[in-house]
């Protein structure tokens, strides 16, 4: 906190009138490839986290310094266009509140972030809803979490041209401290599903390793989706997607081979995810991380979006003493893995992953021990 508002004196000098907006990354502990499938998904909100510590200004223009890439940017409030770099993420925002007939006012600031950039923990929706926040404060006016969740949902599909789900925005905006948030990702009612973890931690792995397919696959995995529902509701019109499929109906089903395991890991992931939460409730981590376990299997057999990489990471964590369950967690192909273990097991797990993985693939990977954080908030 001392570092951004120090950084912010010395690019636009002091202010009493600045003020510092922060929004977390999040993981996705188990629901994966499911919020465009109308499913559940069960994510929290990461200490990791973007900073954004803004002040007010008198005309419409918006002006930002990014620590992370030590440059200044900067766009007009009338004149939003699109420069393909990280103030994209800024404007879009900007876009969807004018179209709500929101007042806006420029802004000059700092921005911040210990998020890993293209690890799947959600480091564009951070930055997108920690500047809905910062133009909302600006002009003293309130907007729901749900609502700052569907705008800049909208920002990232519409402007940044990226058609995720709703997860990643809801999960910044709504997750509360020591809970993971059960998202109904059709009819976007929330949970606070309580996460206990005295004697057991959550920790994040990043593959290092690039998601250089996760783009056209995420759209290939999308479209095979529904083409699934599509041949389901051939014979039962009552079918809008995968979530109103079961796993008798789906087999009992005449779907081409590739389109049935994709649908199978979808419809099995729903009802893992909602067993999850059901762990969770019952203070059954066991079960919780066999699910976990699970839902990477059907992730790397039936979705096909693991990697060489991410299959070492869960393979070498399952085989760890203290260790209740590993899986992928993101779009795949790289990014991170998400582990449960017994804290007392963290230690040798932190000592010895980050060696053996980068003899086994020449990578360097990154560990945190994470703990469940609040959505994202003015400080």
């Amino acid at each position: 906190m001392k570092d951004i508002e120090q950084l912010f004196e010395k690019k636009f000098g002091a202010s009493s009138c600045a003020f510092t907006v922060r929004a977390p990354g999040r993981v996705n502990l188990i629901g994966e490839h499911i919020d465009y499938n109308d499913g559940f998904v069960l994510p929290m909100a990461l200490p990791l986290s973007v900073l954004l510590r803004v002040r007010p200004r008198d005309d419409r223009k918006v002006i930002l310094f990014a620590a992370n890439f030590d440059e200044r940017r900067e766009f007009d409030l009338d004149e939003i266009e699109k420069q393909n770099n990280w103030i994209d993420y800024v404007q879009g925002v900007a876009a969807q509140l004018l179209k709500l007939d929101l007042p806006l006012r420029g802004f000059e600031g700092v921005v911040s972030s210990d998020v890993p950039v293209a690890s799947g923990l959600s480091s564009s929706a951070a930055i997108e809803v920690a500047a809905a926040l910062a133009f909302s404060q600006a002009e003293q006016y309130s907007l729901s979490k749900k609502e700052i969740a569907l705008l800049c949902q909208r920002a990232e599909n519409e402007f940044l041209q990226v058609n995720c789900g709703i997860m990643d925005q809801m999960a910044v905006a709504a997750c509360e401290k020591d809970h993971a948030l059960l998202l109904d990702c059709r009819s976007l009612e929330i949970e606070q599903v309580p996460l206990k973890l005295q004697d057991h931690a959550i920790v994040i792995t990043d593959s290092a390793a690039p998601r250089t397919l996760a783009g056209s696959a995420y759209n290939e995995r999308r479209a095979q989706c529904e083409e699934a529902a599509r041949i389901l509701r051939e014979t039962d019109p009552q079918i809008q997607s995968l979530r109103d499929v079961s796993l008798e109906a789906l087999e009992r089903a005449a779907l081409p081979e590739i389109v049935f395991r994709r649908a199978r890991h979808v419809v099995s992931e729903i009802e893992r995810t909602i067993e999850a939460a059901r762990a969770l409730h019952a203070d059954d981590l066991e079960t919780f991380g066999a699910l976990m376990n699970a839902s990477h299997q059907s992730l790397a057999d039936d979705y096909e979006v693991s990697s060489a990489e991410l299959d070492w990471l869960t393979n070498w964590a399952r085989a760890r003493p203290g260790v209740l369950g590993s899986r992928l967690t993101g779009a795949g192909f790289g990014g991170c893995t998400v582990t449960l273990l017994e804290r007392e097991a963290a230690g040798e797990f932190f000592a010895l992953l980050p060696k053996e993985y980068e003899a086994a693939t020449g990578r360097a990977a990154r560990c945190w021990i994470c703990t469940a954080q609040n959505g994202a908030e003015v400080l």
